[in-house]
């Protein structure tokens, strides 16, 4: 009886440390799925660091442009790529690289599929040059193969994404014609369950994103993934982007919020701010518009709104005649910036 009393003991405080350490150390993975992504695409950062752009800190130090976004309040790092890029930036090595770097550096990464050779967007969906040929089924074995390709290269480096996009601002499919949405939502469901697949495979706790342009647009969100839903899309997290001018920041702001609000109640998934931006020389706005958009994406129902990130940020003067970037025209953040703090 005594040493079965001792051992009942010592099994209920062999439970009460465990429990005890569990609390005071919890894992990574789940102080990173917790916590709100501030986030800034920089894919082209290589690129501009190829061509000696310089970036300095608040008082005019030159300095690791990455350094300077994270002591801004930066948390989280996104990436395009792209299959193969005329330019040689942005494709499966370049990504990689800057992928280990930024995760060196403390950053959550999101990778951002364009599938293509080149940017996808509203207006264009191309298939990469190499995939031209391919019947629908070829399609989607080259999404598969692609994507378990550079997901396991980055494995393989030690990088595991927190957040995969599947597609880039696919408000109408992508790989046209074959994935355009408004004539086969069934083809493009398929096309997303393929690279779903693939990311799940070589991580099963990324988060895989569809993410649309025009986060204010109700409609056409409801549209979408409405048809998704009805033809058996596999997704983790709708991703948004938002575009606001300096003048209907607010009223957009609003609308986004609602429509956040509408895509949490309708699919029960989390939802982010993928991409926002705003005029460069307007930088107390943006700064207005990133505070409210912040703060009204934390407030979504259910604490269901994860993240915002603020595209390529780091431009300035002329670089490819981007003009909503958050640095000025001597390569020093703005008071933008700021509000991630």
């Amino acid at each position: 009886m005594l040493i079965k009393n001792f051992r009942s003991i010592f099994s209920l405080v062999l439970c009460l440390i465990l429990m005890l350490t569990i609390s005071l150390f919890p894992t990574k993975k789940v102080q990173a799925a917790t916590s709100f992504a501030k986030g800034a695409d920089v894919g082209w950062l290589s690129e501009m660091e190829y061509y000696k752009w310089n970036f300095y800190n608040d008082n005019g130090v030159k300095q690791d442009c990455l350094q300077i976004l994270k002591d801004h309040g930066i948390n989280s790092i996104r990436f395009r790529v792209w299959v193969n890029p005329s330019s040689g930036f942005c494709n499966k090595d370049d990504v990689v690289k800057q992928a280990v770097r930024a995760k060196n550096m403390g950053f959550r990464i999101m990778i951002d599929f364009h599938y293509s050779d080149t940017w996808c967007d509203p207006g264009q969906q191309a298939k990469p040059a190499a995939w031209a040929n391919y019947d629908f089924n070829g399609l989607m074995d080259a999404v598969y193969n692609y994507t378990y390709d550079v997901m396991s290269t980055l494995k393989s480096n030690g990088v595991y994404p927190e957040w995969v996009q599947v597609g880039n601002e696919t408000n109408n499919g992508m790989l046209w014609e074959e994935g355009r949405a408004s004539t086969n939502m069934k083809n493009f469901a398929w096309l997303i369950n393929c690279g779903y697949d693939a990311v799940k495979k070589v991580n099963s706790s990324s988060k895989v994103i569809v993410h649309l342009p025009g986060g204010d647009n109700n409609e056409v969100y409801r549209w979408l993934f409405d048809g998704l839903q009805a033809n058996g899309a596999k997704y983790d997290v709708i991703g948004m982007s938002l575009y606001p001018t300096t003048t209907n920041w607010a009223s957009l702001n609003k609308l986004c919020l609602d429509n956040m609000n509408d895509m949490v109640k309708r699919s029960g998934k989390e939802v982010m701010l993928c991409e926002v931006g705003m005029d460069v020389t307007q930088p107390l706005i943006c700064k207005e518009f990133l505070t409210d958009i912040i703060k009204k994406t934390k407030s979504v129902t259910g604490g269901k709104g994860i993240g915002v990130f603020y595209w390529e940020p780091e431009c300035y003067g002329d670089w490819n005649e981007y003009y909503k970037g958050a640095f000025d025209s001597t390569g020093k953040p703005t008071v933008a910036l700021d509000a991630f703090l």
